[in-house]
């Protein structure tokens, strides 16, 4: 006996393209893309980034350029895994989950490493995530009028913000020392006004979709009387 049932092997003895069986396998197989895999990779990398970021004390040079190579991978793999998942009709639920988590969870780790080893003001790391966690929040305030797409301020944010924490975990001195905090302030500076421009796009879009239901709501009320 194969323990399949007959329903799923279609009288044969072997599973059917169209069974339980058969979807299940299909499922399984997308789950492991290139796409999905690159984003286990940045995962992965999290708590590696953070054992070379604060081995030997965190300020050891060699450590923080292995560490600046870990967080590069991350930003990198960021960039090709959403374009490899649009591109090739990957998109997978797996990957609409675990890539916003991924791309929160190196930033995060690299934001507190550096404020805990006096590198970064704690207020440059509290901006930048509370700003994450409040569009994470809109998103969820919204999502049942729809979906705010990703913006080029949105883009050139998430670049600036790479460079400018990447510029802080390599041990840095003398002019590009200076230099990183400015790329940092404008880091910053992106970070507050796109916040600003995702709340204003989130507040109309919930009022327009407030407003395309109460008219919905008045037309079948006034079906309903007729």
């Amino acid at each position: 006996m194969t323990g399949v049932p007959a329903s799923a092997t279609g009288g044969s003895g072997r599973p059917a393209p169209g069974g339980k069986l058969g979807a299940a396998a299909v499922n399984q197989a997308s789950l492991w893309n290139i796409a999905n895999l690159l984003t286990m990779l940045r995962l992965v990398l999290v708590p590696g980034f953070v054992a070379l970021m604060l081995a030997d004390g965190g300020y050891d040079p060699v450590w923080r350029a292995w560490a600046w190579a870990a967080f590069a991978v991350a930003m990198i793999t960021d960039v090709f895994d959403g374009h490899l998942a649009r591109t090739y009709n990957l998109v997978t639920d797996f990957g609409k989950i675990a890539d916003p988590i991924a791309d929160k969870a190196i930033m995060g780790a690299a934001l507190v490493c550096l404020s805990s080893l006096g590198d970064l003001p704690w207020w440059v790391t509290g901006v930048i995530l509370g700003r994450e966690l409040g569009i994470t929040l809109l998103r969820f305030w919204v999502i049942r009028y729809g979906v705010i797409p990703a913006s080029r301020g949105g883009k050139i944010k998430t670049l600036a913000q790479g460079t400018a924490v990447g510029m802080y975990v390599l041990a840095l001195t003398g002019p590009l020392a200076t230099f990183r905090f400015w790329v940092m302030a404008v880091a910053v500076a992106l970070t507050v006004l796109t916040g600003l421009d995702y709340v204003k796009q989130a507040v109309v879009l919930r009022r327009q979709g407030m407003s395309a239901e109460r008219a919905s709501s008045d037309e079948r009320g006034a079906a309903a009387k007729q």
